[in-house]
């Protein structure tokens, strides 16, 4: 059985940098040719596809974001980790990891429950 599941801070303070991280059992994220995404949905907004990392450890990043998202990853741990730098307000979103490429979420493979993240003061 597979399973994502992503952990972090539920609040961050404008300006900081939040890291979020996904957590995978049951798949390998090295193993076969996949993308491993982060996907946001903030409230009145659509879902936005933030970027992915493969399974060779590519990254692809949305343009809007680009400038302020990094991934890495931790095989050992089978993790897959977001940094988002100088967040506001506008950050503030539900957070989803799943196995996909793009914003059609219902058509990944594997996708987590979400976190909730706020940013304020």
């Amino acid at each position: 059985q597979v399973q994502l599941k992503e952990s972090g801070p539920g609040l961050v303070q404008p300006a900081q940098t939040l890291s979020l991280t996904c957590s995978v059992s049951g798949v390998n994220i090295a193993d076969g040719s996949y993308y491993w995404s982060w996907i946001r949905s903030a409230p009145g907004k659509e879902l936005e596809w933030i970027g992915a990392i493969s399974s060779s450890g590519v990254k692809v990043f949305t343009p809007s974001l680009k400038s302020r998202t990094s991934f890495s990853r931790d095989t050992s741990k089978n993790q897959f980790t977001l940094h988002l730098s100088s967040v506001t307000p506008e950050d503030t979103a539900v957070y989803y990891c799943g196995r996909g490429f793009g914003g059609r979420w219902e058509e990944y493979d594997y996708r987590g429950l979400g976190t909730q993240v706020t940013v304020s003061s």
